[in-house]
């Protein structure tokens, strides 16, 4: 890639993504045993047999959640030995949670790698203070940051040497709660490709700089300026961002979030740990911290089951069974039933990317129709036997209104395929009524093993069925068909970033009865009040260059249903699309990879 040099962002405008065809190129597990046996039929009439042994809650975190205070030695050496391993394993097992406690730390630079998380232990950022960087860069990739995916930074003032903190992330590396004492740079050293992500609950004093971020979603945070715009910026409840202006530039400014509520975060109350459980927010604007603690409620983690790989799935379900939460340390588990989250409240918080999967086909996750259910840091990972479904909040039918205490469905990611082959037939589904997708990345590969147009085959992403369901940053890329079908009514979406399915063999291959190709985000026809800010979706049929898709959008022309700020785009002309939403919107052409866009629809 040519140099760009700082003050020049408009000049990183053309920068195609191309992030996959570059990549392709280049405890116990045991259920709890019962105490008694039933005595031979001689013998003196026997006691009932005792219960199960309760699972215990709390205990040690596991081997890969390391934790530092401000007197350990060798932190540098041991946050470089992390890197190290995780720097190109994109596709490994290693999962890592970087634990600082509350404290000031001097002169550390914390390179994160993949499925590696970093946090501090304090209930404010400020509590925990590191005199240094937090940085994602792009060296493993020859400079390109398309695939810095599954990393994380929470918790944490920086104060960066050079004025300036470097985040150069793709999908799945969120960035929340934090305090950036300086400026943030989003591009990779040399300004090369890099492919969307997320900041949310943070204060970034200086500018924050994109360059060369293709797009870029923002939420209830302040920032001290914004340098660029590339595709799709989009800002809700954030001081300090740049006005409305889409799409020149792509802007696109809401003054605040109708409906917030952070995540859960480990933290210390003195050598105590507990699990803080943000309030919900209404029209939300700014951090949750800036005045001081934050508000809401905690638990001890005695109140959790701390569950280690290895450990069943029969187990994590006695577990909630029992009343416990969950928390899962790093690591890989194993599922040969569905985790079934039955209590209103419960609590399943994953640690350095957590990794669920589904072995024989089964939904890795479910919930109930309940109040309050916190799902938050984990990531499903499709098995080689078709599951129909990976992720389920609430059972078909769900029509309990949970608008007064929501669930949250925050930093949850699903793959398919990648890792190896893997197939579910529909990644995420969302019954229940006022369910909050905050930040997600579904994702059928399209790199990496065991991808292949049937090999690691997923018709379907997300369908929300549940009324008044409002996704705040939905990343949702490559399958089969739909990637976003929306069946609930008034359903709502802040930001929407999409990518076709590059391996797409043929226009035959995606033809949906008379219509060329599946639309990325499909409203359903009986839907009469939807609306969405913020939305993009763009091809590359690298396969077959020729392939036609008839739009990015498709919904019901109905007053109800409503679009603000709408694009795609061809990526160097590999396919292209002939609207934009419905018969709306310019036909991409040429090979210039300048998005079509529609301001408002209908």
């Amino acid at each position: 890639m040519p140099h760009l040099p700082m003050d020049s962002p408009d000049s990183v405008r053309s920068l195609p993504a191309r992030r996959s065809v570059l990549g392709a190129m280049a405890a116990t597990a045991a259920a709890p045993a019962l105490l008694g046996l039933s005595s031979p039929a001689s013998a003196a009439p026997a006691t009932p047999a005792a219960k199960p042994r309760a699972l215990p809650g709390g205990g040690d975190l596991g081997p890969n959640v390391i934790v530092f205070d401000p007197s350990t030695s060798g932190i540098q050496a041991k946050l470089d030995e992390v890197f190290r391993q995780q720097e190109s394993a994109q596709f490994g097992t290693g999962r890592y949670a970087l634990l600082f406690k509350p404290g000031t730390y001097n002169g550390l630079n914390a390179q994160l790698g993949f499925y590696t998380s970093i946090a501090g232990l304090g209930l404010s950022p400020d509590d925990t203070a590191i005199n240094g960087d937090v940085t994602v860069d792009a060296g493993w990739f020859n400079g390109n940051a398309t695939q810095n995916f599954w990393r994380s930074a929470e918790n944490l003032a920086l104060t960066p040497v050079s004025g300036t903190n470097r985040w150069a992330v793709a999908q799945a590396a969120p960035f929340r709660r934090m305090h950036v004492k300086g400026g943030l740079n989003l591009a990779p050293t040399g300004y090369g490709w890099a492919s969307g992500g997320y900041i949310a609950d943070s204060r970034i004093d200086g500018s924050v700089g994109p360059y060369s971020q293709q797009q870029w979603y923002t939420r209830d945070s302040s920032v001290g300026g914004w340098v660029n715009a590339v595709w799709n910026m989009v800002f809700s409840g954030v001081q300090g961002a740049p006005a409305q202006s889409f799409p020149n530039p792509p802007y696109t400014t809401l003054d605040t979030t109708p409906v917030s509520r952070e995540k859960p975060f480990l933290y210390l109350n003195g050598s105590e740990y507990r699990v803080f459980l943000p309030e919900r927010r209404t029209n939300a604007r700014g951090t949750t911290w800036g005045s001081g603690t934050p508000r809401g409620t905690s638990l001890p983690l005695t109140q959790f089951y701390v569950a280690k790989p290895g450990v069943t799935a029969a187990t994590l379900n006695a577990a909630l069974t029992q009343g416990l939460h969950l928390l899962l340390t790093p690591g890989i588990y194993h599922l040969d039933q569905p985790i079934q989250v039955n209590r209103a409240g419960t609590v399943v918080l994953g640690l350095g990317y957590a990794t669920l999967i589904p072995d024989n086909g089964v939904t890795a996750l479910r919930t109930a129709d309940v109040d309050g259910v916190r799902l938050a840091g984990f990531l499903i990972d499709a098995g080689p036997v078709n599951s129909s479904t990976l992720l389920e909040v609430g059972p078909t039918g769900a029509s309990a209104n949970h608008s007064a205490n929501p669930t949250t469905v925050q930093d949850v990611f699903i793959r398919i395929g990648g890792a190896g082959a893997g197939k579910a037939t529909t990644s995420m589904v969302i019954n229940s009524r006022g369910t909050i997708i905050d930040h997600t990345w579904v994702w059928r590969a399209d790199h990496g093993t065991g991808v292949g147009w049937e090999t690691n085959r997923a018709d379907y992403g997300i369908r929300v069925n549940g009324d008044d369901v409002l996704a705040t940053g939905l990343f949702v890329e490559h399958f089969n068909k739909y990637d976003v079908q929306w069946y609930g009514q008034r359903g709502r979406t802040i930001f929407f970033q999409n990518e076709k399915a590059y391996d797409a063999p043929n226009q035959a291959a995606i033809q949906n009865g008379n219509v060329k190709g599946y639309a990325a985000y499909k409203v359903a026809d009986s839907v009469t009040t939807h609306e969405g800010w913020g939305l993009g979706s763009y091809c590359y049929y690298n396969v077959d260059p020729t392939i036609v898709q008839h739009n990015g959008f498709a919904a019901p022309n109905t007053p109800g249903v409503k679009f603000h700020d709408l694009l795609v785009v061809s990526l160097g002309g590999q396919g292209q699309y002939e609207h934009v939403v419905n018969e709306t919107g310019a036909p991409t052409s040429g090979t210039s990879t300048v998005p079509s866009t529609v301001v408002s629809y209908p």
